[in-house]
């Protein structure tokens, strides 16, 4: 069954979980940008705790108002600069941070003018990274539900002012080691169990 997204910066480790078994990937293409989601944000462990990292956008008080296949980063706010420094930090010491960190540089420098556009970057990243091969799909008009029989909805499914949950199936990531506590944090971006378990991670995602 396919399942259906909206597209995310640096996702979740859930995400991909949510991906497993699944005939394809459907992104959203026709929503309105929603704020304080993970559209433009994702959650890094640092040594004084969770972090997140948030994509600033142009013209943010009417941000709501457009496409999200429309809607520019703002580059005058020296955000890659900040971000990359705050994954060097957190992450710079991790066993697999060099690893991946020349091919994930060589997407924040490209610097692309659409947060879509970024995301799907990213993504795409990602999903060779932790070798899911699954057709990714857009919507080709907006809807505001879909019959349950004919994919599954995880849009707004994660989301940050809410990152533990209750629900088994959306922290389906086992746990593994990390930089900083001895207590697993659940619900991080993506980056944090591949610059920890590398290859490994697809394994963890359960």
């Amino acid at each position: 069954m396919p399942v259906l997204f909206e597209t995310q910066y640096n996702p979740p480790a859930a995400f991909f979980a949510a991906l497993a078994g699944q005939d394809a990937l459907w992104l959203e293409s026709h929503e309105h940008y929603r704020k304080q989601t993970y559209r433009n944000r994702c959650l890094i462990l640092t040594a004084q705790g969770v972090k997140p990292l948030t994509v600033p956008v142009i013209d943010g008080n009417r941000s709501e108002k457009v496409r999200i296949t429309e809607l520019e980063i703002d580059y005058r706010q020296n955000w890659v600069h900040q971000h990359w420094r705050t994954l060097q930090t957190a992450y710079g010491g991790s066993p697999y941070f060099e690893y991946y960190a020349d091919y994930l540089h060589d997407i924040y420098v490209q610097k692309p003018a659409l947060l879509f556009d970024l995301n799907l970057s990213l993504l795409a990243f990602f999903l060779r990274c932790l070798r899911l091969r699954i057709p990714v799909e857009f919507t080709t008009e907006y809807h505001a539900s879909y019959p349950p029989e004919a994919l599954r909805d995880r849009r707004d499914w994660l989301s940050p002012k809410d990152p533990v949950t209750p629900e088994p199936d959306r922290t389906s990531v086992r746990p593994y080691a990390q930089t900083f506590g001895v207590q697993f944090v659940p619900n991080l971006s993506i980056l944090d169990l591949l610059f920890m378990q590398g290859p490994a991670a697809g394994s963890f995602l359960v």
